[in-house]
């Protein structure tokens, strides 16, 4: 009697025997049974090879992470990744790092919307403890950012803590089609990152075609305004402001250093920088700068040009910087260049919303969406 080795390799319970004929079993001579044996030898090492690979990610940090053959459950490290997760995958997200807010609770499918809170390893406020995770039995932990230094440090402390795999995605906005297809192969999903990368492709040459006509001198100097009081903003480059810039504004926030993130600025400041056009999230300086002396004098205020992004689930402008921000870069590229853009917001946002967040939006909540984007904030 002999047991083929083949018995133990991944997706092969097959055990081969020769003699010791079973009555009424059919009997296979010994060449007959040799070719059965190298044909079905060869099958399981292709499913075993097909195991491996499937098993190895190599994330943007250029780690090769061993990643389990069937996951069943992400745990999203930050608001970037949770985006990200939910519009590959949702049925596999442990959860939202904040519970949805009662006003974007519309635009989630029910299934979505009560998801625990997870809270968040990176980004501000990040406060999730291990034991916390753990407690999710999460197979996978995904962080998408631009960050690097941060997610390497954690990338190497929380498998140790942990024995959970952690993979790191570019979630720069050049970058965001390519890692859409890494993360969907690193959740077990490859072939659903392939159509909203092929959508990104197309809204950045819609927007290139658009920018081709226009000198950069003649394109809008922007200020983004974050918060209550409007004077948080992004400096030129970072990925809070990445949308603004691609979209063809001049961001009129920078350092002569270069550098990038988040920033207090003064009045004084935005006042010399005097943008023509001012970009918000923040319904409540958005409802006082137009009364404010403060702003008063500033041309984006003189002229009427002051926007506010609709923020449900997700902002289009951040809130957080994840693949949510396309959807405002289709609506900015209209503001800026109104007689240029050629394109129906309203089609635009329903697509939208079904392709990424798997909800086919009612008139009344696709209603309420495009009146947030003209100043009207529910």
């Amino acid at each position: 009697m002999l047991d083929s080795p083949l018995m133990g390799m991944p997706g092969c319970g097959i055990m081969i025997r020769d003699g010791g004929a079973v009555p009424g079993a059919w009997e296979v001579s010994r060449s007959a049974m040799k070719r059965v044996f190298l044909s079905v030898g060869a099958l399981c090492l292709a499913v075993a090879a097909g195991q491996a690979a499937a098993g190895t990610v190599t994330d943007s940090a250029g780690r090769n992470v061993d990643v389990p053959g069937e996951i069943r459950t992400v745990y999203a490290a930050g608001g970037p990744a949770s985006v990200l997760v939910y519009m590959l995958r949702p049925d596999a997200l442990a959860g939202w790092p904040r519970a949805l807010r009662e006003w974007e609770r519309p635009y989630v499918p029910p299934a979505y919307r009560d998801l625990p809170e997870t809270g968040m390893l990176t980004g501000r406020g990040g406060e999730a403890n291990l034991e916390r995770i753990l407690r999710l039995e999460p197979d996978v932990r995904v962080e998408f950012g631009s960050d690097r230094d941060t997610f390497m440090s954690l990338a190497d402390r929380v498998p140790r803590q942990s024995g959970i795999p952690y993979v790191l995605f570019d979630g720069r906005l050049e970058n965001t089609a390519e890692s859409l297809r890494r993360v969907g192969a690193a959740i077990g999903v490859p072939e659903r990152g392939e159509r909203p990368a092929a959508d990104i492709a197309a809204r950045l040459a819609r927007v290139d075609a658009v920018l081709a006509q226009v000198p950069e001198t003649q394109r809008p100097r922007v200020y983004l305004a974050r918060g209550p009081d409007g004077l948080e903003t992004g400096l030129r480059g970072s990925i809070n402001t990445e949308i603004i810039e691609r979209a063809g504004g001049r961001n009129v926030a920078y350092t002569a250093d270069g550098r990038r993130g988040l920033t207090q600025a003064s009045i004084e400041q935005v006042i010399a920088a005097d943008p023509d056009t001012i970009v918000t999230w923040d319904p409540h300086f958005y409802r006082a700068v137009w009364s404010s002396p403060l702003w008063a004098g500033i041309t984006a205020v003189r002229t009427g040009r002051v926007y506010l992004s609709p923020t449900a689930p997700f902002g289009w402008i951040d809130r957080p910087p994840s693949v949510n921000r396309f959807m405002g870069l289709t609506w900015l590229a209209g503001v800026f260049y109104p007689e240029l853009w050629d394109g129906d917001l309203r089609t635009e946002t329903r697509d939208f919303y079904r392709l990424y967040y798997h909800i086919d939006l009612s008139p009344e909540d696709l209603d309420r969406l495009l009146e947030w984007a003209r100043g009207q904030a529910p």
